[in-house]
């Protein structure tokens, strides 16, 4: 569950607190006339369940609410309700919940601060890196992985090329650059004091490298694992799943492949050092394609479950009473716009999900509606011929 605050104009306010008040999955709706300052306006508060947030969201920005001011939204982490809990919310296998596509991006934007400190833990990782490889320690390499900040960078790219914001793909591609080129220089440097200082391990100085040999030696199995990578990188990030994220950090080989870069430079093992130098291009590429892919399929996959499910809860809300069709070819849902709004009769097949008989155009719900409210007449009707025939038979 969201927690929102916003400021609204007076002019605005009515029509917010209507669309808010008949928004499915809204309640604890607050209204505080002239309540707010910087900007001046009335004080908005409520509280949504994460799978009607989308709608709601869009509906705040079509009112123009972030314009003129900040829409705020907290996750609650505790709501205490006497609601029972719902068929699909309990069992092994339960409904996926539509990811709140504000807070995703919200969250990868929160990544894309290219502070020093991005530079600072790139370049440091790089030298762990660089000691995992000079003494064959998988462990330092796995470390190494997951202090990089890189993966931030590159999710950023993928976002800016799903939404197609040309600054976003420019600021992580420069600094993707930047950063892999500081920590090739470091561990560049690292790797030619150690030589020179005569510490090298003999058996890294006898060719066993096992470690180095892993990283500078891409095939197909380094395409299939950055693939499946992308993949879980995208779904912990709309999902919110953190544990299967911090598997992506150990899974990709980028740091490793830039600080296998510069150890290898640093030996004259050119041959290594261009492997390498393809392990971490391989691996950058993929994660990128496969994020901007999997973000855009995502959002078109529940843009179409969503309208689904809006169908569904206006021909709840019309069964219920609560909403009537005095236009029949139109109906407009919740708090949904003229964007939102589709024919009856599509609602009435997009619900064939939801309800096991076949759906019914407009023209046959109306005669139905008709034909149950003449129902009556046609049993008096037929009670009166019924009487007349025996009153003739007598």
């Amino acid at each position: 569950m969201l927690h929102v605050r916003v400021v609204s104009p007076a002019a605005v306010t009515e029509q917010l607190a209507g669309r808010l008040e008949s928004a499915p999955g809204v309640q604890n709706v607050l209204v505080r006339a002239g309540a707010a300052r910087r900007p001046a306006g009335d004080a908005v508060e409520f509280d949504v369940h994460d799978g009607a947030a989308n709608p709601v969201f869009s509906a705040l920005r079509e009112l123009g609410l972030d314009r003129d001011g900040v829409i705020c939204v907290d996750r609650v982490d505790a709501a205490l309700t006497g609601e029972p809990v719902r068929a699909g919310d309990h069992g092994a296998l339960r409904q996926e919940i539509a990811p709140v596509w504000e807070m995703v991006e919200a969250t990868i934007r929160q990544g894309e601060a290219y502070a020093p400190s991005f530079y600072v833990l790139l370049a440091v990782a790089g030298l762990i890196g660089a000691v995992g490889l000079l003494t064959n320690s998988q462990i330092l390499i796995v470390g190494a992985m997951v202090v990089g900040p890189e993966y931030n960078a590159i999710i950023g790219v993928a976002l800016g090329l799903s939404k197609r914001v040309r600054a976003e793909v420019r600021d992580g591609l420069l600094a993707l650059c930047w950063g892999f080129l500081a920590a090739i220089v470091v561990t560049l440097l690292f790797g030619l004091s150690a030589r020179a200082s005569g510490k090298t391990p003999a058996a890294f100085l006898e060719g066993v490298r096992p470690v180095a040999d892993l990283i500078n030696t891409p095939n197909i199995f380094s395409v299939i694992v950055a693939v499946l990578a992308g993949i879980v990188g995208v779904v912990s990030l709309t999902e919110r799943r953190a544990n299967a994220l911090i598997g992506v950090f150990i899974s990709v080989t980028t740091i490793p492949a830039a600080a296998s870069v510069g150890v290898s430079a640093a030996y004259s093992s050119w041959s290594e050092a261009w492997g390498s130098l393809l392990q971490l291009l391989l691996n950058v590429v993929l994660l990128v394609v496969v994020g901007a892919v999997g973000l855009r399929a995502q959002r078109a996959i529940w843009r179409r479950r969503s309208s689904r499910m809006l169908a569904c809860a206006a021909l709840a809300a019309i069964h219920s009473g609560r909403m009537i069709l005095t236009d029949p070819p139109a109906l407009r849902v919740g708090v949904c716009g003229p964007s939102r709004s589709f024919p009856a009769s599509q609602a009435r097949s997009r619900s064939r999900t939801c309800r096991s008989r076949p759906a019914k155009t407009a023209r046959s719900w109306s005669r139905r509606r008709r034909s149950a409210s003449a129902a009556p007449t046609w049993r008096s009707s037929t009670a009166s011929t019924e009487r007349r025939r025996r009153g003739r038979t007598a």
